[in-house]
């Protein structure tokens, strides 16, 4: 039987969820001393929204609530795939349920409060000793052949795979891989005068300098040319597009880390802090080859044809697949501005809600695994499958990025320390990030600020 597909706008169960996730905000709040609104943002990023796409797939009786914070790209691949699975699994159907990632997050604490949490989640990797800790998720050791279930194991690709195992236990299915790549605009190789076939730069000094022959203001002169206009320029060498993750990826370059191995001592502010996120503040007013990230969205800025070489992450794909034919695009590594090789990386991960029994939780451990042994459809959207055998059967030239990205985050990609408070220690340190990169402090100010800011969650939470 063909499923049936359409958006919905739940503005009544919008809205009493809501209410519940103000109320449960507040008596947090009031129960912990010191605690920051988790609905924090920095100025460069959108704050989340109440609204969300409900779409309804298959007509079987027993249904399944899904949510994902798939709101991109992404998104519409998952799509494709919860349409495949009830397609052949006519007797379920899934009612799946896309938020931001911010509301996602204070949505599933609440609706856990109020008894009616969804079947089956999707989050990522850093938020599992987060919410396990508030008991949310079901161990799923059974789904893997270890211990008789249907999943090969040694099949999911580490670090992330370790990631997914608090106390001994796999609390997830890991869906993917992802993080940061870097995409480039031949397009604008071209009007700039540059061979498109140029090989990826091997230093910071050859990256500014090509970045430096990429920028052009409306007399087509470069940042480095007498009488360049700041003010108007055309197409910037570069750009930066999620604050955060970029500057973690650069922290990792020059050899730091957010937090101590042990988790107790904030470390952003270190010299390593400082080389990455002066860095980066010299590529927007030393160089002047990237935009004020706070007044250019670069994501955006990159399929606008304004910005060359954009670092951004592996769902960037389908934008430019499905949206953009008329950018012509390759990829390389990650950027690299510090002494050695580093870049941010992730991974979407499949949770069975913990509250699951009978008859519905077999049938999210069939769904669970149908997405798992379909990850080469997951490849469409960017991201790498986390399945080894996926991986090694894609087409070098259909899925160029998430070969070579993915290679990237085996290589030298770091995840997320294991934080029970991580959001929260993100949005600590997430606004001063901006803050230096839009002239409001230092350098130094500003990482002394999310230090001091950082310290003070983690001291609560020991």
């Amino acid at each position: 039987m063909p499923s049936s597909r359409k958006t919905i706008i739940g503005k009544s169960v919008l809205l009493t969820a809501l209410s519940i996730t103000a109320l449960l905000t507040m008596l947090m709040a009031a129960m912990v001393p010191g605690k920051t609104s988790a609905q924090t943002n920095p100025t460069n990023t959108p704050a989340p929204t109440a609204t969300t796409a409900v779409i309804q797939a298959g007509t079987g009786s027993m249904q399944l609530v899904y949510w994902n914070g798939l709101t991109g790209g992404d998104g519409t691949t998952m799509d494709k795939m919860v349409d495949a699975f009830v397609k052949d699994n006519t007797d379920i159907s899934v009612r799946q349920e896309q938020y931001v990632w911010d509301t996602l997050y204070q949505k599933l604490q609440a609706a856990f409060v109020a008894g009616e949490p969804p079947d089956v989640i999707v989050l990522h990797n850093s938020e599992i000793p987060q919410f396990q800790k508030l008991g949310l998720f079901a161990p799923v050791d059974d789904l893997f052949d270890t211990n008789g279930g249907p999943l090969p194991l040694k099949d999911f690709t580490e670090p992330a795979l370790d990631a997914t195992v608090i106390g001994g236990k796999h609390y997830g299915v890991l869906l993917d891989n992802h993080g940061f790549g870097t995409w480039v605009n031949l397009n604008l190789f071209k009007s700039a005068g540059v061979d498109e076939n140029t090989a990826p730069p091997k230093s910071p000094d050859e990256f500014i300098k090509l970045a430096t022959k990429l920028t052009l203001d409306k007399n087509g002169k470069h940042p480095d040319e007498a009488g360049f206009d700041l003010q108007n320029v055309t197409q910037w060498g570069t750009g930066i597009d999620w604050t955060r993750v970029q500057f973690e990826s650069f922290l990792y370059q020059f050899g730091g880390s957010v937090v101590s191995a042990d988790l107790k001592t904030a470390t952003i502010n270190s010299q390593a802090g400082q080389q990455a996120l002066q860095a980066m503040y010299d590529l927007i007013y030393k160089y002047h080859v990237a935009p004020d990230p706070n007044k250019t969205n670069g994501y955006n800025a990159f399929q606008a044809g304004t910005i060359a070489i954009m670092p951004t992450g592996t769902w960037f794909r389908n934008n430019l697949v499905d949206l953009h034919k008329e950018i012509k695009w390759t990829v390389w590594p990650m950027l690299q501005l510090g002494p050695k090789p580093g870049v941010w990386a992730s991974a979407h991960v499949m949770f069975i809600s913990s509250t699951l029994t009978g008859d519905k939780l077999a049938a999210a451990k069939k769904m669970v695994v149908y997405l798992s042994n379909h990850n080469d459809i997951w490849a469409q959207s960017g991201q790498v499958p986390a399945r080894i055998s996926v991986q090694k059967g894609l087409d070098p030239e259909t899925y160029k990025s998430n070969i070579l990205f993915g290679q990237g985050f085996q290589q030298f990609g770091r995840l997320e320390p294991p934080l029970t408070d991580l959001v929260e220690v993100q949005n600590a340190f997430d606004p001063e990030l901006s803050a230096a990169l839009n002239g409001q402090k230092t350098v130094k100010q500003a990482l002394d600020d999310a230090n001091a800011r950082m310290q003070t969650i983690l001291d609560r939470g020991q």
